[in-house]
C-alpha cells in the first residue's frame, strides 16, 4: 500500500472510530471495566467514620494517635488486542472483509481505552505470534496499530490460537482485559473440534478474555453452481465442489453447526462474554451490548 493511501485511510479511521469510542462507548467502557482492584494512596489521620480495619497499627504506635491506610481505585487497565491476521480474514462479501471489520472494532476499542487513560498493546496472529506491540498509552501509539493492521503481511496463512495465548500469557504480566478478534476458525482437519481451548483456558485464568468473533454469513452457504472449484484461503487448497450434491451441502452445513455449538460451550465453560459481528453488521450495536454484560473478570 502506498505511503499516501495508507495515510488516508489510518486517518479515515481515527476519525470514524475516535467520534464512535467518545460519543457512544466512553459511558458503557468505563463502567464495564471500571477499577479492578484497589491500591495504597496514603496513610492519614484517623477521622470519624473511617474503619477499624484499615488502621495503620504500626504509625499509629509510633505517633501515640491512630492513624489509617487509604486505598483509592486501581482504574489504570491493560487492554490487550489479540488480532488474528490469517488467511480466513480475507474472506468477505458486499460491505467489508473480516479484515476490515476486525480493524475498525480494534481501533475503537483503542481509542475506549486511551481515553479512560489505560494502555493497550497487540498480539497479530496467525499459525504462530505474526508480531507483538507491547502495551503503552497515546494517541501516536493507537495509530501504529491502526497503521500495523491496515498493512502488515504475515508470513503465515494458517490459523493457530494457541501460540498466540500462550504469549499473552507469559508475555503480560499483570492481568489485562483481552479481546480475542477472529473468526475462532481454528479446528481439528475435517472436524468441528476445537484445537485451543487449553491455552484458552490457563490464559482465561490469568485474565479477562472477550471473545469478538467476526463472521461472514455467505461463508455458510453454498450457492448451487454445479461443479465448482473452490479454494481454502488458509491452505491455499483448490477443491472441486459438486455444489448441486444435497448430501455435501448437508455435510457442510452441519459442519457449521457443530462448530457453532462446539464454540458457544467452549466460552460458556470458561464464563466468557462474546459479541457475534458479521461483516454486513453494524458493530456499534454488539459491541454496546457486550460492555453492558456484567464482567467475567472475576469469575474462575
Amino acid at each position: 500500500m502506498e505511503t499516501i493511501e495508507l495515510l488516508k485511510k489510518v486517518r479515515a479511521i481515527e476519525i470514524k472510530t475516535r467520534r464512535i469510542s467518545r460519543n457512544q462507548f466512553a459511558g458503557e467502557y468505563h463502567s464495564h471495566f471500571k477499577g479492578k482492584g484497589m491500591m495504597f494512596s496514603e496513610v492519614r489521620e484517623y477521622q470519624y467514620g473511617d474503619e477499624i480495619r484499615n488502621i495503620d497499627w504500626k504509625v499509629t504506635a509510633r505517633y501515640n494517635h491512630p492513624y489509617v491506610k487509604v486505598f483509592e481505585e486501581e482504574r489504570e487497565l491493560t487492554v490487550m488486542l489479540v488480532v488474528d491476521v490469517s488467511g480466513s480474514r480475507v474472506f468477505g462479501s458486499r460491505q467489508k472483509f473480516k479484515r476490515d471489520q476486525i480493524t475498525e472494532i480494534a481501533a475503537v476499542l483503542a481509542f475506549s481505552a486511551i481515553t479512560n487513560n489505560d494502555k493497550v498493546g497487540m498480539i497479530m496472529f496467525s499459525d504462530k505470534v505474526e508480531k507483538y506491540i507491547p502495551p503503552k498509552k497515546g494517541k501516536t501509539h493507537i495509530l501504529r496499530i491502526i497503521r500495523d493492521l491496515l498493512e502488515f503481511e504475515p508470513s503465515g496463512t494458517t490459523t493457530s490460537l494457541t501460540p498466540a495465548l500462550r504469549h499473552l500469557t507469559n508475555t503480560i504480566k499483570k492481568r489485562s482485559i483481552a479481546f480475542l478478534l477472529t473468526d475462532f476458525m481454528d479446528t481439528e482437519p475435517g472436524t468441528a473440534t476445537l484445537r485451543f481451548e487449553e491455552a484458552l483456558k490457563i490464559a482465561n485464568r490469568k485474565h479477562e478474555l472477550i471473545a469478538v468473533r467476526i463472521y461472514d454469513p455467505r461463508e455458510r452457504e453454498i450457492p448451487s453452481m454445479g461443479l465448482v472449484k473452490m479454494k481454502d484461503s488458509e491452505s491455499g487448497k483448490e477443491y472441486w465442489i459438486d455444489t448441486s450434491n444435497t448430501q455435501v451441502i448437508t455435510a457442510y452445513r452441519k459442519w457449521w453447526s457443530n462448530f457453532d455449538y462446539a464454540l458457544h460451550t467452549l466460552f460458556s465453560r470458561h464464563g466468557m462474554n462474546v459479541a457475534e459481528i458479521a461483516t454486513t453488521d453494524d458493530y456499534i450495536k454488539p459491541l454496546i451490548q457486550l460492555f453492558k454484560r456484567k464482567p467475567s473478570y472475576s469469575q474462575t
